[in-house]
Order: structure tokens, then C-alpha cells, then sequence
């Protein structure tokens, strides 16, 4: 079937059951932002493959409701499918269920599938249509019957790592999470995120493309640990480590039955922005639930020793990879066709070369020229542009090794630059250094050292509408809670341990785009009358193209800390190079 047919199907299915109004998320059971291509529903409904958007579909409407990071992407990809862009004007926010309830009568219906909704989506929905006199129905799937060919679960096999790899057992974890559980007096807690469940049980997977998970739930309690799994996916002799650390491994699909017969009258602690509403109206029928952010999901955020020892030498192997495809980029260009493809391909080929390399930590954005612009842009054979001596070319990229996960954009010049853009690409980079060099006291949260990137931008008239920074895991979700850097009012204090992006950037539509990205490690910088402050390590190692600086604009702190990040580059990487890597990273590398 088209889009348009699909559709039509699905709006005869929401008139034989009554539906005045049909939502569908970008989710899965386990809330995930990656899904497995069983549940790529907006894709497969609409065309439109972005990580972040909801559909809402009426008799006589039917809308891609998402941020600003897709605007562009939707506008092409929804054309012809019978949907229509609605930009929303605060990312995240549930403007579709404003919609509805401007749009819709009172008495209408209202439903979504609550497998593939978190118990923050539904009752948002809830909050906005139920005022309205309007009935809601979270148990409704309308896309199995009209998707004969729906891609199967995946049954890849999953794996566990090492506590030399983790710094913690299994066992020990689950310890501490059941000490967390008691001081928050719940006597279970229901665990469905994927990177919770991940660290948790020190496994991994690659049901995820890109993210090294597994499907499964957890059901933890002060005296067992079940995990829901399929255990064809273990071997036999990692099945007997997860028994020695105390797990009991259950079926996958038991999960709603075990949560059916908890014991009732006991409290349950579940975390409403990764559980879906299904499990989250099942469990609530006899237990009392104690709605918190899962413990894990803070735990894993914060690294311990071992992973930041793993993490600093993940980014030299990295950095290695990054200058050679550099190199390779501004020797073969002038010589052979590149394409936004071909490139991407390329750098996945370098990476491959380093030890422990396990795959890509998302999909690489190529952006040359307009394409820049784009922030969440991956080229189509349709969109494949040929790279020519000139203007601006976007690099974001990151990979995933046994030892760390990386996230690292870059922009550099292909030749004829013009003022706009050299001005744009320094205020940008100053911008990154301020982040990158911000003290602040403990306590702080993520949308104050937005702000203090975001300052040389602002004090020009510019911004960006992403976030400055996310979380990074340890060989698993390039994009990690809780904390975040960006405008939100997320109150999440910047602990000591966490690693997160600071990636500001400038796009102006239809001619460039430019954003450079490093990741910090969040460390103790010194004690005051004042109290204790915070500061970053910076950790990514790779040159930033100075072709493209207008010194200028720039303040002495801002070249000192240039000049002193390109000696610790050329430091950890050169050894690992030969004389001709060497004498390129140099020149890259030099004091401006």
C-alpha cells in the first residue's frame, strides 16, 4: 500500500470502531528513541523516519506533530502521504493533544496503543482531552491488522561483558539499586528501558541499530531478580553467570502476567518517562505505585573509574580513525568523486580498523553545503551529493567499541569560504569553548550551562534550536538521561563522573550549516567559602579545522584554550601514527 492508502485503511478502521481521533508515537514498550523495525510505526504509516515525532490522525486531518530538528526532513518526506507538518513551537511538548482538544467535540473518541506509549504521554492525553468531555482508550491497536508484512522481533544473540570491562558486577549493582529501592520504600520496581536494563545486568545486544541492547524487562524485589528475555539469545555459560549473580531468566512475553499477580497492597516503584501505560495500568490493579525516575537511569550516568579509564582510551582510538579519514578526505577529494554515502562509508571503514570497534553509535550525518543545515540529516541515494572544492562540509558521527561510545561533529572546509561563513563558524566554536570551559558550584543544572554556551551566539543575534549537550553511556545509548543541556527546566543536577556533549550550533536553510561538538567529563575543579565547583574535562580527541577561524572574534582565553586542546591532540595521538599522519596532524594541529 502508498501512505495514502494506508491512511484510508486506517481511517476505516478507527469508523467500524468508533474512533474520532487515532495517536501514534514514536515508541515501543521499552520507550526507546532508537526502535527495532517492528515498531518503526510512523515510518511505516507516514514515510517520515525521524526519531522524534507523533502522528494524530482525524476523519478529515491527519498530522506529523515534531521539532524543529525535522522541520525540513518532514516537509520532503511527508509529501504525498496524506500528512501534514505541524511544527511544534516547544520540543517534546504535547501540542497534538492541544489540537485535539481544540478540534474535537465533546463525547468524541480518543485512542492510542499503550504498549507504545509511556504513562507521561497517556496521561498527558488524559489531562488535555479529558476536561473536554472526551473518552480515551489507551488499549487500541489499529496498525497490526493493516501491516501484514510487519518486520518480526529481532532474535539476534546478546552477550555479557566483563567486570574488568564495567567496574561493577551484576551482582554488586543490584545490591545498590536494592538499597535505593528501600530508601524510597518500594518492595519491587519494574525496569523497561533498555540501557537501564543493559547496565543492569552488564549485557548486551543488537536488537537496536546502533544501540547495543536487548529487549527485555526487569522486575526487581529485596530477594529476587527476574529477567524477561528471550533466552535463546544467551549462551549457556553466560545464563549460568546471570544465575550465579541471582537473576532468574523468564520468558519475554510473561512480563503482563507476572506484573498481573503482584502481590497486592505492595508498593512498586516505576518510572512514567520509561514504562509504557499498558504495564503501567496492569501493575497499578493491585500494587501502589511509586512513581520516580528509574535509580539505574542516575547510577549509569554518573561513570565509575574503570569506564572512564575505558572511556579516555576509547577516544585515542577514535581520534586515530577521525584524522586518518580527515586526511583521506582532503588528499583524495581533488582527485575522486565523494559522496555524502561514499563518505560516510569511509570513516565507518577507519573506525573498523581500531581494536574492540563494534559498530556506528547512530547513523552519520553528511551534510555538504545546504544539506548542513539539516541537524538530523542522513543522505538518501535521492538526496547524495557530490563533494566539490568548496564551501562547508558536517561531519556528526560516533561509534560504538567494547570500551566506550563516542559522539563527535566536526566541520571543515572544502575550499572558497566566504566571510558569512568563517564569522558563523568562529562564533560557533566560541560558543563550544565557553561551554567547554564553564566552573560552576555543585548543584547547577543542565539549562544554565546551555545558557552560558549559548552567550556568544545570543550577544550576535544567533541561535540553534537543538539542545547544547546530551548524556553519553558506556558502550550503549549515544543519548543518556537524566541529565541534559538544553532550555528545558530539567532538575537534574551536573554530577561529578557524567559525560555529556556541548554541541552548539548555526544553520542557516538552503546554503550551510554548522555545528562542533566535543564530549566533557564532568570532574571536581576546586572548594571555596563559596562551596565546591564543577568543571569539564575535555575527552574527545580530534583537530578543529582553524582554515575556517576569524581570529578576530576571538578572545586570548579562546585561542589559549584552542592552542592547548590541539597540543593534547597531537600528544595522545601521534604516537599511534605514522611519519606521514604525523607530519599532516601537525599542521592541523598548530598554535594559531
Amino acid at each position: 500500500m502508498t501512505h495514502i492508502e494506508k491512511l484510508a485503511a486506517l481511517r476505516g478502521l478507527m469508523a467500524e470502531h468508533r474512533i474520532d481521533a487515532y495517536i501514534i508515537p514514536s515508541s515501543d514498550p521499552h520507550i526507546s528513541e532508537y526502535l527495532p523495525d517492528h515498531y518503526k510505526c510512523i515510518a511505516w504509516a507516514s514515510g517520515f523516519t525521524g526519531s522524534a515525532g507523533t502522528l494524530a490522525v482525524t476523519q478529515d486531518f491527519a498530522g506529523l506533530w515534531t521539532d524543529s530538528r525535522y522541520f525540513v526532513q518532514a516537509e520532503e518526506q511527508l509529501a504525498g502521504s496524506g500528512y501534514r507538518l505541524v511544527k511544534l513551537k516547544v520540543q517534546t511538548a504535547p501540542e497534538y493533544a492541544d489540537w485535539l482538544a481544540e478540534n474535537l467535540p465533546e463525547g468524541a473518541s480518543v485512542a492510542f496503543d499503550g504498549k507504545l506509549a509511556s504513562v507521561m504521554f497517556a496521561k498527558g492525553v488524559q489531562d488535555k482531552l479529558l476536561p473536554g468531555g472526551m473518552r480515551i482508550n489507551s488499549d487500541v491497536d489499529l496498525l497490526s491488522p493493516l501491516w501484514p508484512d510487519r518486520p518480526a522481533l529481532p532474535t539476534a544473540t546478546a552477550y555479557l561483558l566483563d567486570e574488568t570491562t564495567t567496574g561493577a558486577s551484576t551482582a554488586d549493582k543490584l545490591q545498590r539499586l536494592r538499597e535505593e529501592m528501600k530508601r524510597n520504600r518500594a518492595n519491587g520496581h519494574l525496569i523497561s528501558s533498555l540501557d537501564d536494563l543493559a547496565w543492569l545486568f552488564n549485557i548486551r545486544g543488537s536488537d537496536v541499530a546502533c544501540n547495543p541492547v536487548v529487549l527485555g524487562f526487569a522486575l526487581i524485589t529485596a530477594d529476587t531478580a527476574t529477567l524477561f528475555i528471550n533466552r535463546k539469545k544467551l549462551t549457556d555459560a553466560d545464563k549460568a553467570r546471570l544465575t550465579a549473580a541471582g537473576v532468574v531468566l523468564a520468558d519475554y512475553k510473561n512480563v503482563e502476567e507476572t506484573l498481573g499477580n503482584f502481590p497486592k497492597g505492595k508498593t512498586l516503584l516505576i518510572d512514567p518517562k520509561r514504562t509504557c501505560f499498558t504495564l503501567y495500568h496492569l501493575a497499578s490493579r493491585s500494587a501502589s505505585i511509586i512513581e520516580r525516575t528509574n535509580p539505574t537511569t542516575q547510577f549509569k550516568a554518573v561513570k565509575n573509574p574503570v569506564e572512564i579509564r575505558h572511556m579516555r582510551e576509547t577516544m585515542v582510538k577514535d581520534g586515530v580513525a577521525l584524522t586518518r579519514f580527515f586526511k583521506w578526505l582532503e588528499e583524495t577529494l581533488p582527485n575522486e568523486n565523494i559522496t555524502e554515502i561514499s563518505l560516510a562509508e569511509k570513516l565507518r571503514q577507519f573506525r573498523s580498523t581500531q581494536e574492540g570497534f563494534v559498530g556506528e553509535s547512530f547513523d552519520t550525518i553528511a551534510g555538504y553545503r545546504a544539506h548542513g543545515a539539516l541537524p538530523h540529516y542522513k543522505a538518501t541515494p535521492n538526496s547524495d551529493s557530490q563533494l566539490q572544492p568548496e564551501g562547508l562540509l558536517l561531519v556528526d558521527s560516533g561509534g560504538q567499541y567494547l570500551t566506550g561510545t563516542t559522539d563527535i561533529t566536526r566541520v571543515v572546509s572544502l575550499g572558497n569560504i566566504t566571510d558569512a561563513e568563517r564569522t558563523d563558524y568562529t562564533l560557533v566554536l566560541k560558543a563550544m569553548i565557553e561551554g567547554s570551559t564553564a566552573v560552576f558550584p555543585k548543584g547547577t543544572r543542565g539549562y544554565q550551562v546551555d545558557a552560558i554556551t549559548r552567550k556568544p551566539l545570543w550577544d550576535n543575534l544567533r541561535n540553534y534550536g537543538h539542545g547544547t549537550g546530551h548524556g553519553i553511556g558506556f558502550f550503549l545509548n549515544v543519548h543518556e538521561g537524566p541529565h541534559t543541556f538544553n532550555g528545558a527546566a530539567i532538575d537534574v543536577p551536573i554530577e561529578t563522573g557524567m559525560i555529556t556533549s556541548i554541541e552548539p550550533g548555526l544553520y542557516r536553510e538552503g546554503k550551510y550549516g554548522i555545528r562542533i561538538e566535543n564530549l566533557v567529563l564532568s570532574i571536581d575543579h576546586r572548594d571555596s567559602l563559596f562551596g565546591t565547583f564543577i568543571a569539564f574535562e575535555t575527552m574527545t580527541l580530534c583537530y578543529i579545522d582553524t582554515a575556517l577561524i576569524d581570529k578576530s572574534l576571538l578572545d586570548a582565553k579562546h585561542i589559549d584554550w584552542l592552542n592547548d586542546y590541539h597540543s593534547s591532540v597531537f600528544e595522545a595521538l601521534s604516537p599511534r601514527m605514522d611519519d606521514g599522519e604525523r607530519e599532516w596532524l601537525a599542521r592541523k594541529t598548530a598554535a594559531i
